[in-house]
């Protein structure tokens, strides 16, 4: 090989995949509910007594669910058996569904940071591929030390978008309360994230077809200012030291199957090869919920049938 060959090859570009977001902040501050609601679809259990997972992995594909054990090892698993996956032994759940906000990014919803049945070095061995983080903070105890603890630690490694949520912001009855929370986590954050939405998760999914119910439950900017955001953010490239890397030649929309990681006893994020074939497709069950709010374009048009209901007891 030549010089000039060789010069070359390592200015080639880099593999390009999409940006990764984690949904982080305290047990049942709303990531769950986050995630179905920006997935469109009931995919995570949101119950109190339902929340003890690793992290959930979720990328655009045909809908498949897989466990991903300690030592990188997969198995198919169908998503209404998720309460059933043995933590002990499990470093996360990969999920793919067919959706418009997964064409723009993948979504990993973390265990809660203060989770005591959950330890942090579960979520922290993901955080090396982490890219942007959407942290929820409850309205009724918003940005308490341990939250902001835990972001100094993790700041300087996430490049963004990186998005605060005030969330159960309807637990808060007047508004004076509401401005006072608003001041207040305003100066505590003041420029550690890119923006910040007061939000009723609740309300956002019980909008259906209401423009002005979905408008007051605050989801409408959060969702615009993500949608936007991402769309103007470049395909990330992938770096020398990410063997797992998705193909060159694979688009954002195909990704199936990606990375796995082998989490030993010290949870150090090893990542696997990406299986060639694609996933194989397992029912998802679930019901549809507001399919139009996250759409991959600027604009979109909202659907003409009132979506379900959705069960937010942990919001």
């Amino acid at each position: 090989m030549t010089q000039e060959t060789a010069m070359h090859s390592t200015e080639s570009p880099q593999p390009q995949r999409k940006p990764r977001l984690a949904l982080m902040g305290e047990f049942s501050a709303g990531k769950s509910t986050l995630t179905n609601l920006l997935v469109g679809r009931q995919i995570l259990p949101t119950r109190v007594t339902a929340t003890r997972l690793p992290p959930v992995w979720i990328s655009y594909g045909e809908e498949a669910a897989y466990v991903v054990s300690n030592d990188g090892t997969q198995s198919a698993i169908n998503p209404e058996d998720l309460n059933e996956v043995a933590m002990e032994t499990t470093a996360m759940i990969r999920l793919f569904f067919p959706s418009d906000a997964l064409t723009l990014c993948d979504l990993i919803d973390m265990p809660g940071i203060s989770d005591p049945n959950m330890p942090a070095e579960v979520w922290q061995s993901l955080m090396p591929h982490v890219d942007g983080v959407i942290w929820c903070t409850h309205a009724t105890q918003a940005w308490r030390q341990s939250e902001a603890a835990v972001w100094e630690s993790i700041a300087d490694g996430v490049s963004g978008p990186n998005i605060l949520l005030i969330t159960h912001f309807d637990k808060l009855r007047s508004d004076r309360d509401r401005a006072r929370v608003n001041a207040r986590v305003g100066k505590e954050t003041d420029g550690l994230f890119d923006s910040i939405f007061p939000v009723s998760l609740s309300q956002a999914l019980d909008a259906g077809d209401d423009m002005e119910a979905w408008s007051n439950s605050g989801a409408d900017k959060l969702v615009e200012f993500l949608v936007e955001t991402l769309l103007n953010q470049p395909h990330r490239g992938v770096s020398a030291s990410n063997t797992s890397a998705v193909p060159a030649d694979s688009a954002p929309e195909q990704i199936s199957q990606a990375e796995v990681f082998a989490i030993g006893e010290v949870r150090d994020a090893a990542e696997h090869s990406q299986q060639e074939a694609a996933p194989a497709a397992v029912p998802a069950g679930g019901d549809y919920v507001v399919p139009r709010r996250v759409k991959a374009q600027r604009q979109g048009a909202r659907p003409s049938v009132r979506q379900p209901r959705l069960d937010v007891l942990d919001e």
